[in-house]
């Protein structure tokens, strides 16, 4: 034991009186452990609970085991203490061992003449001195300590006694229990020397016991409030925070990542903090990596600190420069091993003056915010600087508005290097802004490293830490155990700690019973709005998917090659009709110049000679436009354009009707199975077709099909005209139509003579009625063309198959029919097959499996009616969960309590074993 340790048992005992009696050291020739020839004592030399080891004890030069002997018996204590005194007294042996080979080489090295057999002798008998005073030194520390009972039983002292007596002396041993006397005898003296700190040793593991309990009931409860966070705004449903303000130049975010070990929050000349920034530290022990991350970003785990920097910094520009503030907050997690578990909230620092880029009202704004979060419950952190009187400290007036007794605010002085230590011990333990939490002062400004080497992106904590106690050590009449004030980050992290989790403790009663409020509201509307129906986003999007897949597989069933024919007919019909209109019928009046006399008009077809050229070629050509206009792209265009219509109407009359997205995906499925297969099919179809555009051959049966179908047809063009001709009537009016139609038939036929073509107008009409009118003509004769030919079609000379160039509309109806079922044929294989295969696959893969969580809850929050009933069901959840949550840790904390109470009854029955029992 040394000296100042000596001093420190027997000071107190001095005082009381209660030495009486001296112990008298005399100097020892070999330095051993107990030299009891050398010592005087009578009786007891020590009180009691004072050592009775004396500090006669083995000096070791340079290292010595002697001083982790100690540490090792008290974690050895948990094991056979058989087993443990060995391990102990085998390690002394070894430092009795090393120590005499040290000094033999160094008696070598200072003896060199010295021949080899006389330093083997010096070396042998000093083995045979340190045996026999172990020997002594053991007799004497067995008669002045009363083991236990279970202590001689292990080490069997008796047998050792009576070996002893048989023998002819402590030095008359056999080299074998020389050393096993020596080596326990190390043993008991290294478990005497560590009494003095056994008692220091245990209070700091119970104290590391007890922080390690408290950061679990911490975490707990911030866990518990970021739970609270995802149900509402509501101040009944919260846990409190740390809320940091101060000044913009206080030092506020180097107290933060002072307590983060990381340059993290954005920084910059003008005001770059403009939304607040809830952050969330959790403590991981076991991990390696220190990382943050965004929740509501989704940006996954950053372990760059620089590029959470810049994300922070691109989040608070992003409030426009006319708000500069903005209450919508910023979440950050961050997780290390380095960081205690904390919630805080970083808010835009205070300012005394807007600049001049800077809206006026700037100033009452970051009041305001400020305001809203340091309401109660919240803890405040109020960061002022040391070299600003507190008088003027802005952290502190806001605070004090808030809080007048100051009995939930901690204040923080900052920069303590840039002021006197008197002048910074005053303003700790100033009387006049008192604090019920008190001050802290730190010096959390990172030290400049003066090295050519940078120091990286590693934890700065420690640098800080070191910076501080360089400052604080050397000022220890203001700063030091004395000066009762509370310095240095480390300090700050523990009591923000302590008062976080206290703090949350006294809220947690009135939040559990405003959670089981809020769950029973929960639970009484999910019941009556919705009838207790389970839903989740994933079984919505498949339950949608799996309705619309039902009501497809119907349309499939419905819409085959027939519906497909009747389709391409009319589209073909409708071709028929355009090269009629424009290779036999009348064209649309441009102007009002007279008609040129047509040599072979179309009411002179049924009178013309059979074998009449021009009504030959005019219907060849006919056939030949008709056949080449492209059956094969027009045919897969009206086919594809059909099924984009029905999916549209599909998608209109399913759940996916309020989901854009949805809506998008499956328009893009089907857009994109109709584009691959459009080229493919068009040229099937068209080199399909190719035959007919060189020979055509008619039966009879066809024939008499296709003078039918185009009765009907120009039936149809014929209604078409009647009600084009109507809704010219009606925009001009009837009696003005037909004035204008008179004076128009009368101009052209040569009666009425114009001064110019009448584009300005002619006849007191304008020129647009001039329009309307030319336009009434023309569909008044193209009525009449039609009629003629629908005469001509129901007459006997288009009965038969032979008289075809009387009768083209009969004829290329029937070529449109023979391509309508050529195509037909190869769209059902080539188009409709493959989509109807492909389709609900396509949906599978937009719509299933490859979604992500986040996408599928977006998809079902589109729907109104589906958002408020997820939104039910997820704060119903999270309220059960909060209470399951606040359950726990009442069950920890008693558990928590128990083992302290069970403790301290261990305790107080161990005293009165130590006042009976002076080694342990």
């Amino acid at each position: 034991m040394s000296g100042r340790m000596v001093s420190q048992r027997l000071t107190p005992l001095m005082r009381k009186g209660l030495l009486t009696r001296q112990a008298h050291f005399y100097g020892s020739r070999t330095g051993g452990l107990l030299r009891v020839d050398n010592v005087a004592i009578r009786g007891r030399a020590w009180p009691v609970g004072a050592s009775s080891i004396h500090n006669n004890h083995l000096v070791v030069r340079n290292i010595s085991f002697m001083r982790i002997l100690p540490r090792l018996a008290i974690k050895l204590a948990r094991i056979p203490a058989m087993f443990g005194g060995a391990m102990i007294a085998g390690l002394a042996y070894l430092q009795y061992q090393a120590t005499q080979a040290g000094n033999y080489a160094l008696d070598i090295f200072k003896q060199a003449g010295e021949t080899a057999s006389g330093a083997a002798s010096n070396f042998l008998q000093g083995l045979q001195d340190v045996a026999a005073q172990t020997n002594r030194g053991w007799q004497k520390a067995k008669e002045e300590t009363e083991l236990p009972e279970w202590m001689q039983k292990i080490l069997r002292l008796k047998e050792v006694d009576e070996s002893e007596g048989n023998g002819s002396g402590g030095g008359g041993n056999s080299p074998k229990e020389g050393q096993l006397a020596a080596a326990t005898a190390g043993a008991a003296a290294g478990t005497a020397y560590a009494y003095d700190e056994t008692e220091d040793s245990g209070q700091q593991l119970r104290n590391e016991a007890d922080d390690d309990q408290m950061m679990v009931l911490t975490r707990k409860m911030i866990e518990i409030r970021n739970i609270l966070t995802q149900v509402g705004q509501s101040n009944t449903l919260t846990l409190p925070s740390i809320v940091v303000i101060g000044s913009q130049s206080s030092g506020k975010s180097s107290v933060l990542e002072a307590i983060v070990g990381h340059e993290f929050l954005p920084k910059g000349s003008n005001m770059v903090t403009r939304r607040p920034i809830e952050l969330t530290l959790v403590n991981t022990p076991n991990a390696q990596a220190e990382y943050g991350e965004f929740p509501a970003l989704g940006l996954g785990k950053i372990t760059d600190f620089s590029q959470i920097q810049r994300t922070l910094t691109d989040l608070n520009l992003a409030v426009s420069g006319k708000d500069c503030v903005t209450d919508d907050p910023i979440q950050l997690h961050i997780y290390s091993p380095h960081v205690p578990d904390l919630s805080l909230i970083d808010l835009p620092g205070y300012i005394q003056v807007a600049g001049a880029d800077q809206p006026p009202e700037l100033k009452q704004k970051i009041s305001d915010l400020c305001d809203k979060y340091i309401q109660a419950p919240n803890i405040i952190l109020a960061i002022s600087a040391a070299d600003v009187d507190l008088a003027n400290s802005t952290a502190l007036r806001a605070s004090r508005r808030v809080d007048p007794r100051g009995e939930r605010t901690i204040g923080v002085i900052t920069k303590m290097d840039l002021v006197d230590p008197a002048r910074g011990f005053s303003i700790l333990t100033d009387q006049k802004y008192p604090l019920r939490l008190g001050y802290v002062g730190v010096v959390s400004r990172v030290p400049q490293t003066a090295t050519l080497f940078s120091r990286g992106s590693g934890n700065i904590t420690t640098a800080i830490v070191k910076n501080e106690k360089a400052f604080f050590s050397a000022h220890p009449g203001e700063f030091g155990p004395s000066a009762d004030v509370s310095v240095g980050v480390p300090v700050l992290r523990k009591k923000l700690m302590a008062v976080l989790e206290q703090t949350m403790a006294r809220s947690l009663a009135g939040t559990r019973d405003a959670i089981s409020q809020e769950l029973e509201e929960a639970t009484y509307e999910f019941k009556v709005q919705y009838n207790d129906r389970p839903l989740s986003a994933e079984s919505y999007l498949a339950e949608s998917l799996d309705s619309f897949k039902h009501s497809f597989k119907a349309f499939a069933e419905n819409f085959g090659r027939p519906q497909v024919r009747e389709l391409l007919k009319h589209e073909l019909d409708q071709r028929v009709m355009d090269i009629l209109a424009q290779r036999y019928w009348n064209k649309p009046i441009e102007d009002l110049t007279a008609p040129l006399a047509e040599p072979d008009p179309l009411s002179d077809l049924p009178k013309a000679d059979a074998e009449n050229l021009y009504w030959r070629r005019k219907l060849d050509a006919s056939t030949s436009n008709l056949t080449k206009l492209g059956v094969g792209r027009v045919a897969t265009t009206v086919v594809a354009g059909a099924l984009q219509q029905h999916i549209e109407q599909l998608v209109a009359q399913s759940t996916f009707s309020t989901h854009p997205y949805a809506q998008n995906a499956i328009m893009e499925a089907c857009n994109g199975i109709l584009n691959d297969r459009f080229f493919s099919t068009s040229d099937q179809v068209e080199n399909c077709i190719k035959p007919y555009k060189f020979e055509i051959e008619v039966e009879e049966p066809e024939w008499t099909k296709g003078r039918e179908n185009v009765s009907k047809v120009l039936k149809d063009e014929l209604s078409a005209c009647d009600a084009a001709f109507k809704r010219v009537e009606d925009n001009v009016g009837r009696r003005k139509l037909k004035d204008v139609m008179s004076f128009v038939d009368r101009v052209r036929k040569g009666d009425v003579v114009l001064d110019g073509n009448g584009a300005g107008g002619a006849g007191g009409f304008s020129s647009a009625l001039l329009a309307k009118g030319r336009e009434g003509i023309f569909l008044r004769d193209r009525a009449d063309i039609i009629k003629m030919r629908l005469l001509a079609v129901r007459s006997k000379q288009c009965s038969t198959l032979k008289n075809k160039y009387y009768c083209p509309e009969v004829f290329l109806d029937v070529v449109a029919d023979k391509l309508t079922s050529t195509a037909v044929l190869f769209l059902n294989v080539e188009l409709l097959s493959e989509f109807y295969y492909n389709f609900p696959r396509e949906l599978d893969l937009r719509l299933g499996r490859h979604l992500s969580d986040s996408e599928v809850e977006r998809f079902a929050r589109e729907d109104p009616r589906v958002r408020n009933h997820l939104d039910i069901i997820k704060k119903k959840e999270t309220l059960e969960l909060a209470l399951q949550k606040i359950e726990s840790l009442r069950q920890l904390e008693g558990r928590s309590r128990s083992t302290r109470d069970a403790r301290g009854e261990r305790e107080r029955e161990t005293g009165k074993e130590r006042r009976g029992w002076s080694i342990f």
